[in-house]
């Protein structure tokens, strides 16, 4: 038990096994001692303190805080019952680990990541799109050829893919349906891809559909045209082209944070990247937001296009 232990160091299904079973699922696996050798009245706020660590380590903040919230009901009623003395609790406990910095490739790496795709037509698009647009995953695998005005030069962002290739008319959040303007490096690619696309039914459907299977040549590739599941997308298109560019493996929501610390650091105004971008809470995420004027968003693509354009 956390409060008491020993807890087993391992994994939840380990831990539960051993609680059951008292067997330790290896010879050398290691048992740590929580708060169950002291007295109450010999514990001070400090050994506290580091307690609840060693178990927000192993258990996770949820966890730790439950098990603090008990520890003090149990102190209060020692306190009263038998008249002894209590330590105070630690206060400002965090309620949640930290989060490790999310790895974004620079805008040097951007660039050779899409001149990469310019030259690469059969997936190019598939793995540039994100870095020049900043959706999410679920709003890329989504998009159809309708979203797309060529005569505007915009893209408009209003329904997520599903877990299950299906589609769902609305975003994650309000301010995620949003217009996104093309950029001429993202408007040509695009032009180039609606020719190569797979067609569904013999129509152009999805924007980033599966592309099928091949077939012997001269017959065209089997299946395409229906949805994408993120899984394929990630091992058939994401892991490999990052790969094969020279550049460093990345998320693909690590686009977003290239998208939008590309923007802010090029002097855009951060309503308007918090808006491109379909933030829900820019007060937290870019610590400033203002309901930005889109007019303003061709320019601030042209920044971006010239951000990752290669030096030659």
């Amino acid at each position: 038990m956390p409060i008491v232990g020993p807890l087993l160091h391992g994994s939840p299904q380990e831990r539960g096994l051993h609680a059951v079973t008292n067997v330790k699922p290896h010879r050398d696996t290691k048992l740590l001692l929580m708060l169950g050798d002291y007295k109450v009245s010999e514990l001070s706020t400090a050994q506290l303190r580091s307690w609840h660590s060693l178990v927000r380590e192993e258990c996770g903040a949820f966890t730790a805080n439950r098990c603090m919230s008990f520890l003090k009901s149990i102190l209060a009623l020692a306190a009263e019952d038998f008249e002894v003395r209590v330590p105070s609790a630690p206060s400002n406990l965090p309620r949640r680990k930290h989060k490790l910095k999310k790895e974004i490739l620079s805008p040097e790496e951007v660039a050779k990541l899409i001149a990469h795709a310019q030259t690469d037509k059969a997936k190019g698009i598939y793995y540039a799109f994100p870095f020049l647009t900043g959706v999410r995953v679920s709003e890329q695998l989504a998009l159809r050829w309708v979203d797309i005005n060529f005569d505007q030069d915009t893209i408009s962002i209003h329904r997520v893919q599903e877990r299950d290739g299906s589609t769902t008319d609305m975003t994650k959040t309000e301010s995620g349906e949003r217009e996104i303007p093309l950029s001429a490096t993202l408007r040509t690619m695009l032009l180039e891809w609606r020719l190569r696309c797979p067609r569904l039914d013999g129509e152009l459907y999805r924007v980033f559909p599966g592309q099928g299977s091949p077939q012997q040549w001269p017959l065209p590739r089997r299946g395409g045209g229906g949805a994408l599941l993120y899984g394929n997308f990630r091992r058939r298109y994401w892991g490999p082209s990052l790969k094969a560019a020279g550049v460093k493996h990345v998320g693909h929501h690590s686009a977003r944070h290239s998208f939008v610390s590309t923007l802010q650091a090029q002097g855009v105004e951060v309503g308007l990247v918090a808006a491109l971008a379909g933030h829900a809470n820019p007060a937290v995420t870019l610590g400033h937001y203002t309901h930005a004027i889109m007019s303003g968003g061709a320019n601030a693509l042209a920044v971006l296009d010239a951000a990752y354009s290669t030096k030659g």
